[in-house]
């Protein structure tokens, strides 16, 4: 009797990796810094397109300060915000035949230091709404014929409409090759069972060729 209790108490193994992980990804932020710089730098070019007539009568004023924010913008979520809060990073290299190639990638396996869905969600929501906003002010430009912003706001809607396009690359890329790396499993692993059960049972095998 107390042999068996011993091995029932020897059998019982408990995991907690996953749970976890998972309550990590619940977190609501986990990089606050990454997170304030991925909104200030968009919001507060937007916010001064807005107002800026009642900061500065200076057009030129005005004009290089919403493109540097935008400029910081475009900088930080390339090569900061992305990486850190869905592991996802695009560039553009050129090789030794002076090519230009641009490269995507994203994360394929989950870290500790993995991003949160909170993250994630902000990261995607702030990457696709201000890209609209910049658009919705292209035609309130061109249709109040202040012809003068018009340079500006398509600078703010191409710096923004590309690292909205670098992302969704990013994004798509990943699931593809994650499908890919999939179904590679599913050709290999099924041969793989044919060639065991032929080995295993080849009177069986005859035997329905025989039949045919």
């Amino acid at each position: 009797m107390k042999q068996a209790l011993v091995d029932d108490t020897e059998d019982v193994s408990l995991d907690f990796g996953s749970e976890e992980e998972l309550a990590l990804r619940k977190a609501r932020i986990r990089h606050p810094l990454a997170t304030f710089f991925h909104l200030f730098f968009r919001v507060s070019a937007i916010i001064t397109y807005l107002f800026c007539d009642w900061f500065s009568n200076s057009f030129v004023a005005c004009f290089v300060t919403i493109l540097l924010l935008l400029s910081f913008d475009f900088w930080s979520v390339k090569n900061v915000t992305g990486r850190l809060l869905v592991g996802l990073r695009w560039w553009n290299q050129i090789d030794e035949d002076g090519k230009s190639h641009w490269v995507f990638e994203a994360k394929r396996v989950p870290t500790i230091a993995a991003s949160t869905e909170a993250e994630a969600r902000i990261f995607w929501l702030g990457l696709i709404i201000c890209p609209v906003i910049w658009t919705v002010f292209f035609f309130s430009t061109l249709f109040s014929l202040k012809l003068k912003w018009l340079a500006l706001v398509i600078a703010g809607i191409s710096l923004q409409t590309a690292n909205l396009y670098g992302y969704i690359h990013c994004k798509l890329g990943g699931q593809k090759s994650i499908s890919r790396l999939t179904s590679r499993l599913f050709a290999t692993d099924i041969p793989k069972r044919q060639t065991r059960r032929i080995s295993e049972d080849p009177i069986e095998e005859h035997g329905k060729t025989g039949t045919r």
